[in-house]
């Protein structure tokens, strides 16, 4: 059995983790086993999560599977589009300059602020 080129990304935001495996596919998306609509109801977010793949033009040639936990579903987009994009430099290096251009392979760094009570 010949085995298939897998590529992985990690990806975090705020509190959310999340860890990315792209497979050469037809485009299908899954978040934590779910369907992409069912996890992210909000368009915006899916926008957010669908911009690495939209930007290298590979949203139909992988299928990704992400397993994300911890924090928001804004931040869980968020963590969830940084690891795509690390996912896919590994995949074609020659994407780096798009994916840097738009800021896709850089962490947000902006945490929660303590309270100062």
């Amino acid at each position: 059995m010949e085995a298939q080129a897998l590529f992985q990304g990690t990806g975090r935001r705020k509190e959310s983790t999340a860890r990315v495996i792209l497979r050469p596919g037809s485009g299908q998306i899954l978040v934590n086993k779910r369907a992409l609509d069912n996890y992210f109801p909000r368009e915006t977010l899916r926008m957010v999560l669908k911009e690495p793949l939209d930007v290298t033009q590979t949203a139909a040639k992988y299928d990704v599977f992400v397993n994300v936990e911890g924090g928001g579903v804004s931040s869980q987009a968020g963590a969830v589009r940084l690891g795509i994009a690390r996912a896919l430099l590994k995949a074609d290096s020659n994407f780096r300059s798009a994916l840097r251009g738009r800021g896709l392979l850089t962490r947000d760094p902006r945490m929660k602020e303590r309270k100062k009570y």
